[in-house]
C-alpha cells in the first residue's frame, strides 16, 4: 500500500489541533471556576455587611428606647469584622401631640464590600 507525500503527518496535526483546543477550554474553566468563588465570597460579604448594618440600627433603637434622645455622638461600632457607623437624627412635631420622629442610618463596611440600612421610630 502506497501512501501518498502529502498525506504524511495528518494525525499529528490533528492531535495536536486538539490538544491546543482542550488547553484553552481547560483554561477557560479554571478562569470561570475562580470568578464563581470570586462572587461568592463577596455576596458572603455582602450578607454580612447587611447584618452587621441591622445590628447597628438595633443598637441604635435601643439607646433611644433608654434614653428617650438620640445620643449626642454614636461612636462607630466594630461588629464581625465590618465597621458600623449609625447617626440618630429627631425631629418634633408640636401639632400631633409633640411626637418625636426618630430616624436612624447605620452603614456597615470592610474593604469594598458596604451595605446602609435605614428606618424611623415614632415616640
Amino acid at each position: 500500500m502506497t501512501t501518498s507525500r502529502f498525506q504524511q503527518g495528518f494525525a499529528a496535526m490533528a492531535a495536536l489541533f486538539l490538544l491546543v483546543v482542550l488547553a484553552a477550554l481547560g483554561g477557560f474553566m479554571v478562569s470561570f471556576s475562580n470568578a464563581q468563588h470570586l462572587t461568592h465570597a463577596q455576596d458572603v460579604q455582602g450578607t454580612r455587611a447587611y447584618w452587621a448594618a441591622r445590628a447597628g440600627l438595633e443598637w441604635g433603637v435601643g439607646i433611644v428606647m433608654q434614653n428617650n434622645a438620640c445620643p449626642a455622638a454614636i461612636n462607630n461600632l466594630t461588629i464581625e469584622g465590618f465597621n458600623v457607623a449609625v447617626t440618630c437624627t429627631s425631629d418634633t412635631y408640636v401639632d400631633s401631640g409633640n411626637r418625636v420622629i426618630y430616624q436612624f442610618r447605620a452603614t456597615a463596611a470592610a474593604g469594598n464590600i458596604e451595605r446602609s440600612v435605614s428606618a424611623a421610630m415614632e415616640r
